[in-house]
C-alpha cells in the first residue's frame, strides 16, 4: 500500500514513517521542513518539500498517486494561534482542505488526521473524556482542528473516502524539539541536561495526559490495518498526570538535583485534560504499551544522545 505522509520529517511524523515502513508499506512524504528537518527523512521514503496549503502539492498526488493519506502536517502551537489565528486557519484548514481536495481529485481511499484531544474538549465535565463528550475548543488551534473533522466527515459523505480523526492526547517521546511553545518534555529535558533553571507556570498542578510518541505511531498503523473504522478516536492514556510531578519524574531519569522556579500561570489554561482511550482499544485494538516512566527515560536518553537537545536522531518507535 502506498502512504503518503504530510509532516514526514517532523516529530510525530517521522515515527509515522518509520512504522509504515516497517509494515512494509511504500512511503511518501510532504513536507516544507518549516519546522521538520531533513536529518530524520529515511531514505526509504520518497521526499517531496512543499506546503500542503501549495498548488503543488496537486503534482505531487498526479505523480505519486498514494492510497492513504496520513495527515500531521500542522501548526501545533497554541499561543501563537490566539497571537495571529488566520496563520493558523492558513495552514491548519486552508491547508489541510488543499490536501482533501486533492485527495477527491486523485482518488485517495483513506485519510488518517492528527487532530487533538485536549484543544477539541476544551475544559471538559467528564475526565478522562470520552469521543461523545461536547466539544469546546478555547482557542483557534482548538476550532481549526475541529473543523478538519467536520471537513473530513463531509468528504466521507460527499465522495466516499474513510476519514479518521485521531484525537492526540500531550505527545511526547524523541525528535520532539524543545525550541518552542508545544512539548513540556522536551523543554524540561533539554534545560535539566543543560544545568538551566525550568520555569513551572502557575502553582504546577495543572494535569495532561502523556502519550508516548511511538504508542502514537502505532495507533497510526492501526488506523492504516483498520480501513473500514471512521469517524473520531482518542489516542491517550486517560491517566492523568500534573506538571510538578511531570518535572520530578524527569529529574529522576536526568539523575540531576534541580528545583523549577514557579512563573505566573498562562492566561486561559486548561486545569485538568485527560482523554478516555477505550474505543480506541475497542475499534483499533490499539493501547497505551510505554508506561510514563520508560517513557521519559527513552527520551531522556535519546536527548542525552544526541547532543543537540532538539531530538534529530532515529530511534525505533516503540509499542
Amino acid at each position: 500500500m502506498k502512504v503518503l505522509v504530510t509532516g514526514g520529517a517532523g516529530f510525530i511524523g517521522s515515527h509515522v514513517v518509520d512504522r509504515c515502513l516497517a509494515a512494509g508499506h511504500e512511503v511518501v512524504i510532504v513536507d516544507d521542513l518549516s519546522t521538520g528537518h531533513r536529518s530524520r527523512l529515511d531514505g526509504r521514503a520518497r521526499f517531496h518539500e512543499v506546503s500542503i496549503g501549495s498548488p503543488e502539492l496537486a503534482d505531487v498526488f498526479a505523480v505519486e498517486r498514494p492510497d492513504v493519506v496520513n495527515h500531521q502536517a500542522a501548526q501545533v502551537e497554541v499561543r501563537r494561534s490566539v497571537d495571529d489565528p488566520i496563520h493558523d486557519a492558513q495552514i491548519n484548514i486552508i491547508g489541510s482542505l488543499n490536501l482533501l481536495q486533492c485527495c477527491r481529485r486523485f482518488g485517495v481511499e483513506r485519510v488518517i488526521y492528527a487532530s487533538s484531544g485536549g484543544a477539541v474538549y476544551g475544559d471538559a465535565v467528564v475526565i478522562p473524556t470520552p469521543e461523545d463528550h461536547p466539544t469546546r475548543p478555547a482557542s483557534p488551534y482548538g476550532i481549526s482542528k475541529l473543523a478538519v473533522e467536520h471537513y473530513l466527515a463531509c468528504w466521507q459523505e460527499l465522495y466516499g473516502i474513510r476519514t479518521l480523526a485521531l484525537r492526540y492526547a500531550n505527545v511526547y517521546g524523541p525528535r520532539q524539539s524543545p525550541f518552542g511553545e508545544a512539548g513540556v518534555v522536551a523543554i524540561f529535558a533539554h534545560r535539566l541536561l543543560r544545568g538551566e533553571e525550568a520555569v513551572i507556570n502557575g502553582d504546577g498542578r495543572q494535569t495532561r495526559d502523556y502519550v508516548y510518541v511511538g504508542d502514537v505511531a502505532a495507533a497510526n498503523g492501526r488506523a492504516i490495518e483498520c480501513a473500514e473504522i471512521t469517524g473520531a478516536l482518542n489516542v491517550g492514556t486517560g491517566v492523568e498526570t500534573d506538571v510538578i510531578e511531570l518535572f520530578e519524574r524527569l529529574r529522576v531519569a536526568a539523575g540531576v538535583s534541580a528545583a523549577p522556579r514557579h512563573g505566573p500561570p498562562k492566561p486561559g489554561e486548561q486545569r485538568r485534560s485527560a482523554i478516555d482511550p477505550r474505543r480506541a482499544a475497542e475499534r483499533l485494538g490499539w493501547r497505551p504499551t510505554v508506561a510514563l516512566a520508560d517513557g521519559l527515560r527513552l527520551t531522556v536518553e535519546h536527548m542525552r544522545s544526541d547532543g543537540r537537545g532538539a531530538g534529530e536522531a532515529r530511534l525505533r518507535p516503540h509499542g
